[in-house]
This record gives C-alpha cells, structure tokens and sequence, in this order.
C-alpha cells in the first residue's frame, strides 16, 4: 500500500513538472520567436550610416539618429519626473499613510492607473500639458505623459522594495534615539534603493516603446535637426517605426525591420540593466 502511494505521489509530481514546463516554454518560445525574427529580418540594415545619419528621402533612406537620440530624451525626462514623485508616494503610503478607507482606495486607483490604456494618457497629455499648460507639442509634454503612465509601476515597486525591509531596522534605528523620517532615509531608503531603481528601469523601458501617447504630445516623423530645448519636438523610434510600416508607400522593409531591431535592443537593454542591478543586490545580501 504504502509503495502505491509512493507511486501515485511520484506520477503527480511528474505530471505537474511536466505541464509547469509546457505551460513555461509555451510562454518563452514566442518572444524568443519574436526576438529571433526581428535580429534575421533587421540585421542586415544595420550600418554605422543607418545608426549615425538622418533620415532622407521620408525615411527610405539615411539613417534614424535623431530618432535615438529622440528616444533617449524621452527616457530621460520620463525618468526625471516619474521617479522623485513615485519614491516619495511610495514612501507616504508605506510609512506614514494609517490603514483606512482613504489608503485603499488610493491603492485601488494606483492599481487601476497601470491598466489604463497608453492612448487615454496620451489624450490626458494633449489637454493638460499641451494644451492647459501650453507646453505645446514638445519633448517636454510627452515626457510628462508618459511619466504619468510610468508612475503607477514606480509607486508600486518602491513600496515593495520599502516593505521588503525588515521590520527590525526600524525599530532598531528608533531604539536609539532617531527619528523616523532619518530612519527613512538612512537605514530603510538605502536598503530599498535597488528594488526601487530596479522598478524604475523596468517602467522606463516599457515607456520607451509607447507610441500612442507620444503621438498626440509632440513626436513628429522627420525633423532635420536635433531637440535644441523641452519645448521642442523630437523623434523617437516608436513613432518613426509606426510611421515608416504604416504611411510610407514603398519603403524597403529592411528599414522598417532594422528601425524595430533598435527599437528592441533598447527595451532590452534596460531590462537587463533592471536584471543586472536585482542580481547585484542580492549577491551583495549574500555575501
């Protein structure tokens, strides 16, 4: 009876590996797919002249510069705006906020912020930043946009990164005489600081592949010269890529793949710049 069990047991375990596996492989093999795809197809159209020029002849020629540069502005201010604001929120309602019905539906609304989708901020950013404050169409309202967009996600992994120290280093900390917000800020945010900056590279990565908001706050498809302040407009890959797949007749495909390859390895390099800074944190825990 007992070697039944044993079997049974065993046969369950193997089961469940083996539909864990299915159901995980299922789920890797399409972005591996799509990843794969994306280097064959745009491989080829990648030059120093297709990484260093500007564009020419509506895209079909010349090279996507200033839409990198474009993009990494954006980064930039994205990153700028969202970060301070989204640290001390997360700061507020994890240390100081009291657990009432105002704190959850604060909760409730950050949580519903992330499933908004990207082209109602873009409109939110046409009434109040272009329009409102009369930034205009500019680098400067987009990034406000998207920095919006960006603030549900860098709320919500700094409180994770806050809660996920421990107790005793408050309380160690206040034993002694400190007061909390040097608490804070000496022995809780230090410890915090990568799981937060880990979040914030996660949401700017996923903000530098937004097309609809950008579209409507102050991306335009070719501009001959580089963002000379916030107030003007830029180029960003995402509006480029959209713009060259969808309204240029005849444009060589190579291009489109090639400006959706760089596209790619800048979201991905910041996802492994978030992945890089989580590792480091926890070998340093472990040493």
């Amino acid at each position: 009876m007992a070697g039944l069990v044993f079997d049974s047991r065993r046969i369950t375990q193997r089961t469940a590996f083996v539909f864990l596996g299915l159901a995980t492989a299922i789920t890797v093999a399409p972005v591996i797919f799509i990843i794969a795809y994306t280097v064959i197809r745009g491989g080829g159209a990648l030059s120093w002249e297709f990484l260093s020029q500007f564009p020419s002849q509506a895209g079909r020629a010349g090279g996507i510069f200033p839409a990198i540069i474009g993009t990494f502005y954006l980064m930039l201010g994205t990153l700028f705006f969202a970060l301070p604001i989204g640290v001390m929120a997360g700061i507020y309602l994890t240390e100081y906020a009291r657990d009432n019905w105002l704190t959850r539906l604060i909760n409730l609304a950050i949580i519903n912020l992330a499933g908004v989708p990207s082209i109602v901020f873009g409109l939110f950013g046409l009434s109040v930043f272009v329009l409102a404050a009369n930034f205009g169409l500019s680098l400067l309202s987009a990034s406000l946009t998207l920095a919006a967009q960006a603030l549900a996600m860098v709320i919500t992994t700094s409180r994770e990164a806050l809660l996920a120290v421990p107790r005793e280093y408050r309380e160690g900390s206040l034993a002694i005489g400190v007061t909390k917000w040097q608490t804070i800020r000496h022995v809780v945010l230090p410890q915090a600081f990568p799981g937060i900056i880990t979040g914030a590279v996660l949401a700017i990565s996923r903000a530098a592949g937004e097309t609809a908001p950008i579209l409507v706050t102050g991306a335009a498809f070719i501009i001959p010269r580089l963002p000379q302040s916030p107030l003007d407009q830029f180029m960003a890959l995402p509006y480029h890529l959209y713009t060259v797949a969808a309204h240029v007749p005849n444009m060589p495909k190579g291009t489109m793949w090639g400006v959706a390859l760089v596209l790619l390895v800048v979201v991905l390099s910041f996802d492994a710049l978030a992945a890089a800074i989580r590792l480091k944190t926890r070998q340093g825990k472990h040493l």
